[in-house]
């Protein structure tokens, strides 16, 4: 029987490749790298065999669609931001079997998710840049799923997550799941995004990102999953927060009882809010965790 072992909550800003590079930008996301870097030794330790990656930057128009391709392998830039991403190379093993079983799991609890074995389908960088960290020697295996759903609810997205979990158990995986995105995310306009690398574009988006963290740390989760869809609205949410609620359906949703582990202290990048979460799971039976009673969202 498989089990989620890990379930992180992490960002993976392009500066924090840029913090690698010689510049006056050097070092400025270290605090981020050194904590995903500790997450992934903690992985290894744990016996951790595959990551799943909940992409923010993976954006879908229909249905819930799974990078499921055997070898993941490329030299990816950003379409976003070229001037960041350039021609980074990645390879990591998948997981297919697993990725299989996820999709069954969720279709037949009544979401379309299909399992994608297409050698051009590129992952995005909301996998690459917390798997460069997490898994540098690209030995873990990894599945990434589309975490921007465009027209998909955050409620079909837990019921994802729940899928997920189900098809840990029935395969004999250890996993930690990645909830790769930020907390609030709205980036500063163009002509004031340079000034802003380094601070958030609105007050309001901060204030309500803390006490979000709080209620983490607190294990308030029935407070924070009510709150979770205007939250993702009014503080325009990395990918619509899609990502948050796969991770926690995949971890009981209201009925998950740990307290949040802070890696790596909130931090301002770009106009957004960042931050590096663990989620303790290890050594609490799959049972234990309880399923969810689902959200009141359309």
């Amino acid at each position: 029987m498989g089990e989620i072992v890990m379930a992180i909550k992490c960002t993976h800003v392009p500066s924090m490749l840029i913090s690698e590079q010689p510049g006056p930008a050097h070092g400025c996301r270290q605090a981020a790298i050194d904590a995903e870097r500790e997450l992934g030794r903690r992985a290894v330790e744990l016996g951790v065999d595959t990551f799943i990656v909940f992409d923010t930057h993976w954006l879908v128009n229909a249905g819930y669609h799974i990078n499921n391709n055997a070898v993941h392998k490329g030299n990816y830039t950003s379409h976003e931001f070229p001037h960041f991403i350039q021609d980074l190379p990645y390879e990591f093993p998948g997981n297919p079997e697993l990725g299989d079983l996820i999709a069954e799991e969720a279709t037949a609890m009544g979401v379309k998710t299909r399992a994608h074995q297409v050698p051009s389908l590129d992952l995005e960088y909301g996998t690459i840049l917390p798997m460069r960290y997490m898994n540098p020697e690209g030995k873990i295996k990894v599945v990434s799923i589309a975490g921007w759903s465009t027209f998909g609810s955050l409620e079909e997205s837990r019921i994802l997550g729940e899928a997920l979990a189900k098809a840990v158990a029935r395969s004999n995986c250890r996993v930690a799941i990645v909830a790769s995105g930020s907390m609030s995310h709205q980036i500063w306009e163009n002509r004031l995004v340079e000034q802003g690398f380094n601070t958030i574009s609105r007050e309001f988006n901060k204030q309500v990102d803390l006490r979000a963290l709080q209620l983490w740390e607190g294990g308030e989760w029935d407070t924070f999953l009510r709150m979770l869809p205007e939250y993702a609205q009014y503080c325009t949410g990395e990918g619509k927060m899609h990502d948050t609620a796969m991770l926690f359906g995949a971890i009981g949703w209201d009925k998950y009882q740990g307290k949040a582990e802070i890696v790596c202290p909130y931090f301002e990048s770009s106009g957004t809010g960042q931050v590096v979460v663990n989620l303790p799971v290890a050594g609490i039976p799959p049972a234990a965790r309880g399923i969810g009673a689902g959200m009141p969202v359309s």
